[in-house]
């Protein structure tokens, strides 16, 4: 079985790329694919580009071009739920896109022709990814987030960067108002989850937290990515791909 590692910046891919053995480079619809083999699994590493139209079109080439049967998603987010700090990391049970909005004609958030407002990712590897990111969270592996702490549940995207208190205070409060406890934003993940449940793909995604989606968003993040991000990147996935059958 193929697998996918999927990034939104090529920093975070570096250390996955590098340790791949028989690692060959492709070019398709725009994108750079590395395929090779890594921890004992056939994968495939790209980015994902920024954005749910972007992402969509990621996934698909790498299942339909590339034929791969499982992907999964390391990046950064936005913290937005209560006790989601810089420094920690999130993994996601379900995905939604927080700007759909089909309204009169379909609930608020509902995606129409699903039905739903939210996608789950897959259990199986999930529960590894937890289980991969809970040993890096607990042996402090980033010294300057020693305290940092794992979540599991839901994550928002939209095609926004949410970089102010106000925007990120609305978002939150309209949410909960509809019993969607959101724990991060980011820009991707939904759609990458809704292509995988177009085509039956499994799907699991991480996310590290390199800011509260507020005024302080912009603050060192290329630092924060290279310095923090990154390592978990490598040394998450890594644990992850060992643990897969």
């Amino acid at each position: 079985m193929t697998i996918a590692i999927l990034s939104a910046l090529a920093e975070e891919q570096h250390g996955l790329v590098d340790a791949m053995e028989g690692m060959q480079g492709q070019r398709h619809a725009g994108r750079d694919f590395w395929l090779g083999r890594l921890h004992g699994h056939e994968v495939v590493c790209a980015l994902s580009g920024i954005g749910k139209v972007a992402a969509a079109t990621t996934t698909a080439a790498l299942i339909e071009r590339f034929g791969v049967r499982a992907i999964v998603f390391t990046g950064v987010a936005g913290g937005i739920g209560q006790g989601v700090n810089v420094g920690d990391v999130v993994i996601a049970r379900q995905f939604m896109q927080h700007d759909m909005d089909a309204s009169p004609i379909f609930p608020r958030w509902e995606m129409p022709g699903y039905g739903c407002s939210t996608l789950a990712c897959d259990g199986a590897m999930t529960d590894r990814l937890v289980q991969a990111a809970a040993s890096a969270v607990q042996a402090g592996i980033v010294a300057s987030h020693a305290s940092a702490r794992l979540h599991e549940g839901l994550i928002a995207s939209g095609d926004q960067f949410v970089s102010s208190r106000q925007a990120s205070d609305r978002l939150r409060t309209e949410l909960q108002a509809a019993s969607h406890h959101v724990l991060a934003v980011e820009m991707e993940g939904a759609a990458v989850a809704q292509a995988c449940f177009d085509y039956g793909v499994p799907f699991a995604a991480m996310r590290t937290i390199s800011d509260r989606a507020d005024d302080s968003a912009h603050v060192d993040f290329s630092t924060f990515v290279r310095t923090v991000a990154s390592r978990y990147a490598q040394l998450v996935v890594s644990d992850f791909l060992r643990q897969m059958p």
